[in-house]
């Protein structure tokens, strides 16, 4: 599916599509996957609805992915936009595409985290945990995955 966005920006959901280099490329160096591998990321990919947003010229700008069942449960992850197009209003096209995907209307639930977007997030219903105390989480230190090298 393609979404157009005012500023001459299209979205898609093609994952052949995806720039591996250019999600690569920023996941490597963000707060939530630093170090990561490009084998690692292109696994995510496959295995992921994915949404890649492009300019007119079609190089990828901004990125998003839902790990889903497609039925009951999403996980928003690794949304960005590159730093050199942010202003453009590309983030909230990139997480509002991903949420209005077909694929994802209906679900009991949809989850993310983020260290610094919660005014995004929560304008699109997001909300803290009713009960934190329910979840629970196995985390591994991406140094130890990863080394220090990507």
């Amino acid at each position: 599916m393609r979404w157009q966005h005012d500023g001459g920006f299209v979205a898609d959901d093609d994952a052949a599509r995806i720039d591996v280099d250019v999600v690569h490329g920023f996941l490597r160096t963000a707060y939530w996957s630093p170090g990561v591998p490009r084998d690692v990321v292109e696994r995510a990919i496959a295995g992921s609805l994915n949404l890649g947003v492009y300019d007119e010229a079609g190089a990828q700008v901004a990125y998003a992915r839902a790990v889903t069942d497609r039925a009951t449960f999403a996980w928003i992850a690794d949304v960005f936009v590159l730093e050199s197009q942010r202003g453009h209003g590309l983030g909230r096209f990139v997480v509002s595409t991903l949420l209005e995907h077909p694929e994802l209307r209906g679900l009991r639930r949809l989850m993310l985290a983020t260290a610094d977007a919660h005014d995004l997030y929560r304008s699109y219903g997001f909300h803290d945990l009713p009960d934190p105390s329910r979840m629970l989480v196995v985390q591994q230190d991406p140094a130890t995955l990863y080394g220090s090298h990507a």
